[in-house]
């Protein structure tokens, strides 16, 4: 395969390209491909060119593919390599290693602007779910922020205007799963380490919650000091219906809602719209959704600025909001009902406490209840119950022995299949009830993993 480095002062003959300008510095390093193979072979001294390789512009200054880049990537940096006499040479290898990322990464942008570092999620045809390759980009640049002077707050959001993030991608999960390869691991093990790092970061971090914001995308904004909803803003912790159970942090932040609110949400995956989000203690603030973008660039703008000036900026965005200002939070009715019947420690027991209240809300709850996975509600309801009292590195710990229990089970694979792939929303569990979910089969889902438990 012909690779056109070349160290030369000026533009070969025929080439089509000027003497003089930033192509072409006297002494710099050119790589030099033509669009006409036969000018590319005449450049190297009429060495045979295939038509369908590689037609590649580039110098200290410049960087442009001119055609289809087929060249193996791995090769072109060693060939690359032996080029390092050269001045320039390092230029160009950030050149590509930052095309390289871009590509890699396009899923995810990550930015410095202004004072802040800014993650987009950037995968609105598939609502910005969460995947292993996005994982794997933003976990070290949020760590290369932290650690960064420059770097005064980092702000994450979802492209697309419809989600912020809708959660993990369950389907890849969940096929991964079923043919025991290593990413039904891996996925879980470094979302719940990115969990951790927003938790304990030491920068002021912004979560934008327009939109869709369920599983996956709670466990990357609902961990930092500020989340910010608007009246678009559409809030689920749906697990119990796949088979799975409210991870990513859920048996840390759920039971610390006011009330039983957090068991509620838990267990029902009851949906939290708008201004509810910041009612339930979900977001910290609610901006109108036209003035997101101003918000975005006025914590930009800030100099250098403190995590109380930063929170000064939010506040005076919520205070200016009238969206649903006067409206009063939708279960506020409801609370004392909730308090009442999901404070009990038995999922059997909550259900006759609904079935005793009667109430067409009670019983609206207890129909919801009863299409869950038997095993996921269990699950569930003792994760929060333990993670009531544990710190989030301890709940993330568990619930990492949770998923690997979930993938090697029936029922997560199951209501993947009835509601993403077959859609028929009819999932077969097993066990099908709560009385066949034992003690020991319950205690298996918790027990340590050994050398294996996630460390953070």
């Amino acid at each position: 395969m012909y690779k056109g480095f070349s160290p030369c002062a000026s533009a070969p003959s025929g080439s089509g390209k000027s003497r003089s300008g930033p192509l072409w510095p006297p002494g710099g390093l050119v790589i030099c491909v033509w669009r006409r193979p036969a000018a590319a072979a005449a450049a190297v001294g009429g060495s045979e060119v295939r038509r369908d390789e590689p037609l590649l512009c580039a110098c200290s200054d410049y960087f442009k593919f001119v055609g289809v880049f087929t060249m193996v990537l791995p090769e072109a940096w060693s060939f690359m390599c032996r080029f390092n006499s050269f001045k320039r040479t390092n230029i160009i290898l950030q050149h590509l290693r930052r095309s390289m990322h871009m590509d890699a990464a396009g899923e995810v942008l990550l930015e410095r602007r202004g004072c802040a570092g800014v993650i987009t999620l950037n995968r609105p045809k598939f609502l910005n779910a969460l995947n292993l390759n996005m994982i794997r980009h933003i976990y070290p640049q949020l760590k290369n922020w932290e650690q960064d002077p420059e770097t005064f707050l980092i702000i994450i959001k979802g492209a697309g205007g419809k989600a912020f993030c809708s959660g993990g991608d369950i389907r890849v999960i969940s096929e991964a799963g079923r043919a025991n390869q290593k990413i039904a691991q891996d996925f879980f093990r470094e979302e719940y380490r990115l969990n951790n790092a927003i938790g304990s970061c030491q920068k002021p971090y912004v979560a934008l919650i327009h939109g869709i914001t369920m599983g996956g995308g709670v466990g990357v904004s609902v961990h930092g000091q500020f989340r910010v909803a608007t009246e678009k803003s559409l809030f689920a912790m749906p697990e119990t219906a796949i088979g799975l159970f409210p991870d990513v942090g859920g048996g840390y932040f759920l039971p610390r809602l006011q009330g039983k609110l957090g068991y509620f949400l838990a267990l029902t995956g009851f949906r939290l719209k708008g201004r509810d989000v910041y009612a339930a203690g979900i977001a910290t603030h609610f901006v109108d959704s036209e003035k997101l973008g101003m918000l975005e660039e006025d914590l930009i703008a800030l100099k250098s600025p403190s995590k109380e000036n930063i929170a000064d900026v939010l506040e005076a965005y919520h205070t200016k909001s009238k969206i649903d200002q006067d409206k009063s939070f939708i279960l506020e009715e409801h609370m004392d009902k909730i308090n009442s019947c999901f404070s009990a420690n038995t999922v059997e027991q909550i259900i006759e406490n609904l079935q005793q209240d009667g109430s067409s809300f009670a019983l609206e709850q207890l129909k919801v209840i009863n299409k869950m996975s038997p095993t996921s509600l269990k699950i569930t309801l003792r994760q929060l119950m333990e993670g009531s009292s544990k710190t989030l590195q301890e709940v993330l710990i568990m619930e990492y022995r949770l998923s690997q229990a979930c993938m090697g089970g029936h029922d997560f694979h199951e209501g993947v299949r009835a509601v993403l792939i077959d859609k028929d929303q009819s999932p077969k569990w097993k066990p099908a009830n709560l009385k066949e979910v034992t003690e020991e089969d319950l205690n298996s889902y918790f027990k340590s993993l050994a050398s294996n438990d996630l460390k953070l």
